[in-house]
């Protein structure tokens, strides 16, 4: 693959490319009888935890290829992970492993980058600072310190570089899916370029520090008056872009159930506070947390719950709140059509050509799971059974619905180690039902029959218009039509392709038979070559030799790796 990069992107494409190779994508390697004549010698190269490349499975591969490619790779594949309508389950399973931790970076750098960052000495901003972090990932580290005001808070610092290296690698990204899109689409990666722009737009929020404080500042307004729930302030006036500075909260991890029961704390009213806490977020703001895992949940002495780590965060609309409500509360009275329709509402864009067929994939569902016990309920396994009929039927919808699966998937976990009776989907229906009843107000329907009568005045409205001018461009007869041929790309490179052999091998056979006429001629011994041919023949025939050795070269590899 030639990749149309800068000069200066050379280096890295091709790190990127041995990476690749090392781990056996080439795939005709891997998945045909070629893997047999990769000799024992040559393994040995590729070996990874002791064990040669190719005997892990392709997705295990990928996985362990994006860890060694770095820290873009490493997120693109966080994020991936919560896409199950764009690739397989097998590999949402293999990246869902990745744990973002890398080796922390000096300390002269971390003061460095604050007092660029900040125009201010250390010294000036804060009392004490430890110098060994708290914390270490691919984007930035985390200290404790106090500020000369006596705050203790946590200083966030990103890594030095790391800005350009992931520009870096997300243009060479781009160039690459562009290149490679009909063979991933073969291998169930759907819509490819789509998830890497998106995946931009998430990269460079998580590089803006700033977005996280807003991010907090958000929360903490929406929160302010609920006494359980609490999120750190951040130090806008010596936050940047690559530092961020907020409040120092203790407290014991969620799942710590002896520390809570040493504070007198009921580990099973934590867990539903917890839950009401989170949905709150998700039907009433539409704002919510992106990663409530056990170590960004903390809970203090008094029993508040404190949220950390702001970077990622999903969004809702009120109209994704609705039908995303709407589906559970379907499953719940049993009514798989009306479920199917809440998710065409829900879908940004989808490949349901059996309406019918998915009506019954969706009732399958519902009589598998809906009426089991507790112990026997998994929210996880629901949404597991949802993930595959969206990949199946190429459901496309809002990026933050796979967030919040991701969620209540680490929330049921936290759920059933503390709480015995806790069921992720009996919490859910209260907050489903106050969604449809709000939908139902008076108000809101006011409100969506204006809308859509908006719509119909402004479409009425330009149809005038669009006529006269479509009108005016016949009679002038400049009217114009571009009509746009879809999946003719393949095949017109494919023609582009043999048309060169086919030049190659003209001149092949003209040199030939012009090597063979100038041997007819009379020529004076000094012009003889060899064997009674001479140096014109003789030349004609090397050069007719070496193109038919580099056409059949290039056939026979086309055919090895089709």
């Amino acid at each position: 693959m030639i990749l149309n990069t800068t000069f200066r992107n050379i280096g890295r494409t091709r790190e990127i490319l041995s990476i690749l190779i090392k781990y056996g994508f080439e795939d005709v390697i891997a998945n045909s009888t070629l893997r047999n004549l990769v000799t024992e010698s040559m393994r040995i190269k590729w070996l990874r935890d002791e064990k040669p490349a190719l005997e892990y499975t392709r997705w295990e591969r990928i996985r362990m290829a994006a860890v060694e490619l770095g820290p873009t790779f490493v997120k693109l594949a966080q994020v991936l992970s919560n896409r199950p309508d764009i690739i397989p389950e097998a590999l949402v399973k293999e990246f869902e492993k990745l744990q973002d931790r890398v080796p922390p970076f000096e300390f002269n750098k971390v003061k460095a980058i604050i007092e660029r960052e900040t125009k201010l000495k250390l010294t000036d901003i804060f009392e004490e600072f430890n110098e060994v972090p708290m914390a270490s990932a691919s984007i930035g580290q985390v200290h404790k310190a106090k500020l000369i005001t006596g705050e203790s808070v946590v200083v966030k610092v990103q890594r030095p570089d790391v800005q350009d290296q992931i520009d870096q690698d997300l243009n060479i990204l781009r160039e690459v899916v562009q290149r490679a899109d009909r063979y991933l689409k073969k291998q169930g990666v759907m819509n490819a370029e789509e998830v890497v722009h998106v995946f931009e737009r998430s990269m460079q929020k998580e590089l803006d520090y700033k977005n996280e404080a807003r991010n907090l500042d958000r929360f903490r307004n929406y929160y302010k008056a609920r006494k359980d729930f609490y999120v750190p302030m951040p130090y806008r006036e010596f936050s940047t872009s690559k530092v961020l500075i907020m409040e120092f909260v203790s407290g014991c991890k969620i799942t710590d159930v002896r520390q809570l029961r040493e504070w007198g704390l009921d580990p099973e009213k934590i867990v539903e506070q917890g839950m009401d806490i989170y949905l709150t977020q998700i039907f009433e703001h539409g704002f919510f947390h992106g990663d409530p895992h056990p170590g960004n949940i903390l809970v203090n002495q008094k029993g508040m719950i404190i949220l950390l780590d702001f970077g990622m965060v999903g969004q809702l609309m009120k109209k994704d709140k609705y039908a995303f409500a709407g589906i559970f509360i379907a499953m719940s009275k049993n009514d798989p059509q009306e479920m199917a329709n809440n998710f065409k509402k829900l879908a940004v864009e989808d490949n349901i050509t059996d309406m019918r067929q998915f009506v019954y994939d969706l009732n399958d569902l519902i009589e598998d799971y809906a009426h089991l016990d507790v112990s026997e309920s998994s929210i996880q396994d629901v949404v597991t059974r949802l993930q595959k009929i969206m990949f199946d039927y190429k459901i496309t919808v809002p990026g933050g619905i796979f967030i919040i699966f991701r969620a209540f998937a680490i929330l049921e976990g936290i759920g059933k180690k503390m709480h015995p009776n806790f069921r992720t989907y009996d919490f859910m229906r209260p907050y489903g039902q106050k969604m449809i009843t709000e939908q139902l107000r008076p108000e809101n329907l006011a409100n969506e029959a204006q809308n859509r009568f908006t719509n119909l005045y402004s479409f009425l409205n330009s149809i005038p218009m669009e006529l006269r001018s479509i009108l005016q461009k016949t009679q002038r007869g400049k009217l114009h039509f571009e009509v746009e041929l879809q999946g003719y790309g393949y095949a017109l490179k494919k023609w582009d392709s043999i048309t060169n052999r086919y030049v190659v091998t003209y001149i092949i056979c003209a040199l030939i038979m012009g090597s063979s006429i100038a041997l007819l001629g009379n020529y004076p011994p000094e012009m003889q070559f060899v064997y009674g041919i001479n140096k014109w023949s003789f030349i004609g025939y090397c050069i007719a030799g070496i193109m038919f050795v580099g056409l059949a070269y290039t056939i026979m590899r086309r055919r090895v790796y089709k």
